[in-house]
């Protein structure tokens, strides 16, 4: 199949990026989705069912901005909740959603929202300027039925500015203006996941 320079690109961060967050044990088994927005207004997905640390240039594939295959390949069934977030902000470019440890965990034990306020790495967060702010992650019941999800999502986002949310005893989606953006969001969510869940006597 003949890429693009710019999908090749894509495809190339989004491999590395699945590299990365695999290294770190965020995304057991074939778990986890990742997207990009390319220059043309389509986007670079991973093929449903491929394991993120081994991803390879066929693992990733286009689709149009509804969420509609354009190479024959499978997208995730969760396709919808990268497609609604790319459709409502034109500044993100990036999505990525890992089933990290922390993120399983914190969703079970504060069930509607985590609150981080006053670390200092709050300022990890596109934004943020101090660490006396407050950042709201919302969490919501994890739902075979995507579409009934992302509606519940974009109710709450009519509502109140987010950075990420959680889907209960599932995982966790944030976003970026890129991919290396989107990173470091994951990376700080991970650490103050942690504090909290330390915070709260979880071991």
């Amino acid at each position: 199949m003949n890429y693009t320079d710019d999908f090749k690109q894509a495809a190339q961060q989004l491999i590395d990026a699945g590299h990365f967050i695999d290294s770190k044990g965020w995304v057991p088994a074939t778990s986890g989705n990742f997207s990009a927005r390319l220059n043309d207004g389509t986007i670079a997905i991973t093929v449903s069912g491929r394991h993120k640390g081994r991803l390879q240039v066929e693992d990733i594939m286009r689709i149009d901005g509804d969420g509609q295959s354009l190479d024959g390949k499978t997208p995730s069934a969760e396709t919808l909740l990268h497609t609604q977030l790319y459709q409502r902000f034109p500044s993100v470019h990036s999505v990525l959603h890992p089933h990290s440890l922390n993120a399983t965990l914190v969703s079970r034990v504060f069930k509607t929202e985590i609150v981080l306020e006053n670390y200092e790495l709050l300022k990890a967060f596109a934004g943020i300027k101090t660490h006396e702010s407050r950042l709201v992650v919302p969490v919501f019941a994890n739902d075979q039925d995507i579409p009934r999800l992302a509606k519940q999502v974009d109710a709450y986002l009519n509502q109140q500015s987010i950075h990420a949310y959680i889907i209960d005893g599932h995982g966790l989606y944030t976003w970026g203006n890129s991919i290396q953006e989107t990173l470091r969001h994951l990376e700080a969510l991970d650490f103050l996941f942690e504090c909290e869940l330390k915070l709260h006597g979880v071991k």
